[in-house]
């Protein structure tokens, strides 16, 4: 909030008060306008003196400092200095503020009485101070994680576009050592998938229907890598309308299925299956395994995802990985 807008705020805040305990004197207790004015308006004036004293001044520079023993001086020093200034304001009005039933009240009864009232003042000041101190070392924890999660989701997103232009190189770079007729289309092809990722992925969702191409384009160079004999069952179940998804989610498993399966096997396709129910994807890949083909570099492809679940889709996923002897599969259901 702009500081002219706390002003304002705090400015009606005790007008509203003032008025309000006016309003009570004058009702309930019958008192005279001048005895009202005198004991809210001038006296109220004074504690709300001590109170921003303490909220503005005193706390700021010693007791967040932790300036113990230098804040309970100067607050103590305060309270009196303002009891003076509240006796000195009584003396003005004698009538008013230091006669009861024809007695005048002397200077420490009335300085006794009036420290009470003091002391509340400085206590709510305290109070207002650390709330609102609390709220916004809150904000600022919030802001700086955002900023964190922020900084490792796009530290993620960008690790998968060279994770995948790295793969499919080296499909494409088979192809040409082969000298492959179909090297054109599978470069066209990944030029049209490589489009998708830097033009399309840029917000935090995008639309299952264009996702679900990008899955479909990354088969479709993959068989070409194979000479279309690479065998994948991919279905889709569910209606496809308005649902979002977080971009480049589910290539790792994909990826990996092409990487490490048998994929030019008629007799153990790789299946893929992704159903659409009640607000919820469920996606489904087995491979059979090939065990001569191990990536001795390891992979980032599934610690990237687990991570961006984790970021992404707290508590609205569940993902199940069994690595089998023949068979390697991945089941994730997930809240769109």
């Amino acid at each position: 909030m702009k500081r002219s807008w706390q002003i304002f705020w705090h400015i009606t805040f005790w007008i509203c008060m003032i008025a309000f305990f006016m309003f009570l004197g004058y009702s309930g207790a019958k008192m005279p306008m001048k005895t009202l004015v005198v004991v809210f308006v001038y006296f109220g004036i004074i504690n709300i003196g001590l109170f921003y004293l303490n909220y503005l001044l005193l706390i700021p520079k010693y007791l967040d400092a932790k300036k113990y023993k230098q804040y309970t001086i100067y607050i103590i020093a305060a309270l009196i200095g303002f009891a003076l200034i509240k006796y000195g304001l009584a003396a003005v009005f004698k009538p008013i503020a230091l006669e009861r039933a024809g007695k005048t009240i002397g200077f420490w009864q009335f300085t006794f009485s009036t420290l009470f009232t003091s002391i509340i003042f400085v206590f709510l000041s305290t109070v207002l101070k650390f709330t609102i101190d609390w709220f916004l070392n809150e904000r600022i924890q919030r802001d700086l994680e955002n900023q964190r999660l922020t900084a490792e989701l796009s530290f993620l997103k960008s690790q998968i576009n060279p994770h995948f232009l790295f793969n499919s190189l080296n499909s494409i770079y088979s192809l040409a050592y082969q000298k492959s007729d179909t090297t054109p289309e599978a470069i066209l092809k990944l030029s049209e998938i490589m489009r998708y990722m830097l033009y399309e992925c840029n917000d935090n969702k995008v639309e299952l229907t264009k996702e679900l191409q990008y899955l479909q384009n990354y088969i479709d160079l993959q068989k070409i890598r194979f000479g279309n004999k690479a065998f994948i069952d991919f279905e889709v179940k569910g209606e496809v309308t308005n649902q979002h998804i977080v971009p480049l989610l589910l290539i790792s498993f994909i990826e990996n299925a092409f990487k490490h399966g048998i994929a030019n096997d008629a007799a153990s396709p790789i299946k893929l299956k992704i159903n659409l129910e009640d607000g919820h994807l469920y996606f489904f890949i087995q491979n059979k395994k090939h065990t001569h083909n191990r990536d001795s570099s390891g992979g980032i492809g599934l610690n990237n995802v687990r991570r961006r679940l984790d970021l992404l889709y707290p508590g609205k996923y569940n993902l199940e990985i069994r690595d089998e002897a023949d068979t390697y599969t991945v089941q994730l259901s997930l809240v769109l």
